[in-house]
This record gives structure tokens, C-alpha cells and sequence, in this order.
């Protein structure tokens, strides 16, 4: 039985067996014990709302009651085989109703590594190496993603600048980086490199900048002209902005679509979708040897995560869910706006409603490097206060819930009201 210790006593005990006390994901000194509905409980007992839902996959809220029964269902007859299994396939049928570019999916356990090998699978289809990324957009870990993920050094484009070590320098080689929102440094970047590009991969909405009007359409046609695929990386967006994800709601199709988080229901699941012709490099009979992409995974297709995803979807099918979920946003987002305005803080609201931050700044927000100029130390005592205001949130992003309430908004309202009144002394 797990021993009834402090978030303190559990920090010390984590340092010695984890490389900076954590995960690596959010704060190393917070300790989560259990979460329920939209809202979750420290080791110390201490309560939040919570507008992080696990970095976007508790979209119904923690344990809904029916996605627990259909895992409990799962559980008994079998947690993972390696092999095929029923309910991993109603899953994919799903997801390629669902998603328009999506003929056929392939499973994976992440969304970096759904990511990675969308890149490694433009590459076998097209026979080319370099692969256009934008600054400051986030696709996972692989070495191809930690390029100019968030650099601090600002060089010209479309130079790349490795975020970690341990990288090859041969990678920086075969990526080209542009500016987001710019269609007319992509023309030109593509006149040059256009046939010797696989790939250019993107975030429909990047972090929290939403493409402006005709950006998206830019990529495609470019795409086009040059025989190129466009990614479409939708592991945050996909079944968030909309049932069948940003590409729906925006309008545009890509070739290939990256997922996860909500469609594993809170367990490790994502997946590659995209059409059949650029998918048979995942199938060694149909491509031949030098063509086929090899991929493998010991949690792929998961049954326990499938059952989850497949019933979190079908609550997301239910009349109205994504009317709520925007509401539920535009709520937030206007006690923010109505408390920074009450204290005359320059601010923007950067985002969806259904995935946003207040940004500290007056200027617009077109690329990662606007973003850089905004005022992070504000930023930081904002979200700081906020959170001993009860509000449990990421440092630059707010993801609303299903399962928000009344009482939820009003501890919101003190909460956001508390924070501009500190910031503003």
C-alpha cells in the first residue's frame, strides 16, 4: 500500500530515483493523488479545478463513469496481448469515419512517436529526406521535433537549431525552418527546396497561435505543386476542436494526421492516419522490401486504451458536446479579459476556446518569435497565483473540460480576479 506521506516527502524521495525529481512533464514538487470530474487533489491534500486534464486527454474529466465501466468491462478478460484484438479495430473504423484524411490508421503508444514516424513514412513515400517544420511548433521528442522547438537563439530562417543535446549534426542538415503564418517565406522556401522536400509538418492551431485566414489552404496547395505530403500533427487538436479535429474545422485535408490523447481515453494510445496509398508502406506485401516502413510496438492497439477511446468518442458524438466544451471555454476566457481589464493589463487571448493562454502582451501573435516578446514574467506570476487560488493549469496553456461546473467557474472567476489584482501592484 502506497504510504500517506507529504508532497515534500515525496519530492525527496523522488530525487533520488529521477533525473530532476520528476517526469519531465509538469512541476517536479507537485504530487497529483486522485482527480475526479474536473477537479483533482495533491498529496497535501489540496484541491484544484483542473484546466490541465492530464495535457488534453481527460476531455470528459477524470473517471467518467462510463468510460470506468467500459475499462472495467476490458480489464478482466485481458490487458495486452500483442496481436490484433476486436475493439482496437472498432476503434480505427471509428477514427477513419471520423477524420477526414484518415483511410487507415496505424497504431502507436504516443503522440512524439506517432509523430516521428509520420515524418519516416513522407520519407519512404516520397523518396526525398528534408522535411519542413515550424519554429516554435512541438512534435514530440525525436530528433527530427527537437529542432527549433524553442530556440533562444533567433537565426535566420531556415537554419535549424537543435534543442537538445545528442543530436546528429546531420539532422539539422535535412530540416528547413520557417516562420508560422507566413505563406509568402513558404512559397519562397519552397521554390528553392521544393523537390527535395518529403514533408512539411505542422500544428493546425501551433501551441496556442491559430493559423490566420488562408495559411492552412497556402500549405496545401504548395504541398501540391511539389509532390509534397502535409502533416497535419493533431495529437492536441484532433477531437478537440471539433469531431473530426482541426482539419475540420478549418477546412483544410492533409495527407497524413497524427493523434492521440483523447482518442486513448487517459491511457497510452495514438496513431498515424492517412490515405491507403501513402499507408501501405506500413505492409512489407504490398510496398516490397525497400519501401516498407517497419513499425512495431508492444502496447500498440492496446484494448484496454481502445476501450477507453471508443467510448470516450461516442460520448463526444452525443448532441451538443462541442457546443458546450467552446462555452465552456469563451466562459473562461472572458473572466480572464474581464479581470485583467479591471486592472488595466495589457493582455491577448491566444487560442481556441477549446485550448488557449492569456499571453501578456498588446502586440498580435502571428509566430513563435511574437510570442518570445511577451512579457513570461508576468506570465509566471499570473499562473502562480492562480494556481494558490485553486486553478491546476499548465504554465502556457489552458485546456477546458466537459465536466466543468458551476462551482467550477465561480472559484475560476475569484481565481482569475486574484491574480490580476496581484500583478497589477
Amino acid at each position: 500500500m502506497t504510504p500517506i506521506l507529504s508532497q515534500a516527502e515525496w519530492q525527496a524521495r523522488a530525487k533520488a530515483v529521477l533525473p530532476g525529481g520528476g517526469f519531465g512533464n509538469f512541476d517536479p514538487a507537485v504530487f497529483i493523488r486522485e482527480g475526479q470530474g474536473s477537479r483533482v487533489w495533491d498529496e497535501d491534500g489540496n484541491e484544484y479545478v483542473d484546466l490541465l486534464i492530464g495535457s488534453g486527454p481527460m476531455l470528459l474529466g477524470h473517471g467518467h463513469p462510463e468510460v470506468l465501466e467500459a475499462v472495467a468491462e476490458q480489464l478482466p478478460k485481458g490487458m495486452t496481448f500483442f496481436a490484433n484484438n476486436a475493439v482496437g479495430i472498432e476503434l480505427a473504423e471509428e477514427i477513419c469515419r471520423a477524420v477526414p484524411c484518415a483511410e487507415q490508421i496505424r497504431y502507436v503508444s504516443s503522440g512524439g512517436e506517432a509523430d516521428m514516424y509520420a515524418m519516416r513514412l513522407a520519407r519512404a513515400f516520397t523518396g526525398r529526406d528534408k522535411i519542413v517544420k515550424f519554429e516554435g511548433g512541438y512534435h514530440g521528442m525525436s530528433a527530427e521535433a527537437q529542432m527549433s522547438l524553442a530556440p533562444a537563439k533567433m537565426v535566420n530562417y531556415p537554419q535549424a537549431v537543435p534543442d537538445s543535446a545528442g543530436i546528429p549534426e546531420g539532422v539539422r542538415a535535412e530540416m528547413l525552418i520557417a516562420p508560422f503564418n507566413d505563406p509568402d517565406y513558404i512559397r519562397s522556401l519552397l521554390a528553392e527546396w521544393g523537390n527535395e522536400v518529403a514533408a512539411i509538418i505542422v500544428e493546425p492551431l501551433q501551441r496556442i497561435i491559430p493559423p490566420e485566414p488562408g495559411f492552412l489552404q497556402v500549405l496545401r496547395e504548395e504541398a501540391d505543386r511539389y509532390g509534397i505530403l502535409l502533416i497535419f500533427d493533431e495529437v492536441v487538436t484532433g477531437f478537440r476542436f471539433a469531431y473530426g479535429g482541426a482539419q475540420e474545422l478549418y477546412g483544410v485535408t492533409p495527407d497524413i494526421a497524427t493523434l492521440g490523447k483523447i482518442i486513448g481515453g487517459g491511457f497510452p494510445l495514438a496513431a498515424i492516419a492517412g490515405t491507403a496509398d501513402i499507408m501501405a508502406h506500413f505492409d512489407k506485401a504490398a510496398v516490397g522490401a525497400d519501401k516498407w516502413l517497419m513499425q512495431l510496438g508492444t502496447l500498440s492497439g492496446n484494448p484496454v486504451a481502445a476501450i477507453a477511446g471508443l467510448k470516450t468518442m461516442e460520448i463526444l458524438r452525443r448532441d451538443g458536446q462541442y457546443e458546450v466544451l467552446r462555452a465552456h471555454g469563451l466562459r473562461l476566457q472572458d473572466m480572464a479579459s474581464a479581470a485583467l481589464e479591471a486592472q488595466g493589463i495589457a493582455h491577448r487571448i491566444a487560442g481556441d476556446p477549446t485550448l488557449f493562454e492569456i499571453v501578456f502582451t498588446d502586440s498580435q501573435l502571428r509566430n513563435y518569435r511574437d510570442v518570445l516578446q511577451a512579457d513570461t514574467a508576468k506570465g509566471a506570476a499570473f499562473n502562480k497565483v492562480l494556481m494558490s487560488a485553486g486553478l491546476f493549469k499548465a504554465p502556457g496553456k489552458t485546456y477546458p473540460c466537459l465536466a466543468l461546473s458551476d462551482a467550477d467557474f465561480a472559484l475560476a472567476e475569484a481565481a482569475y480576479a486574484a491574480a490580476a489584482e496581484a500583478i497589477a501592484g
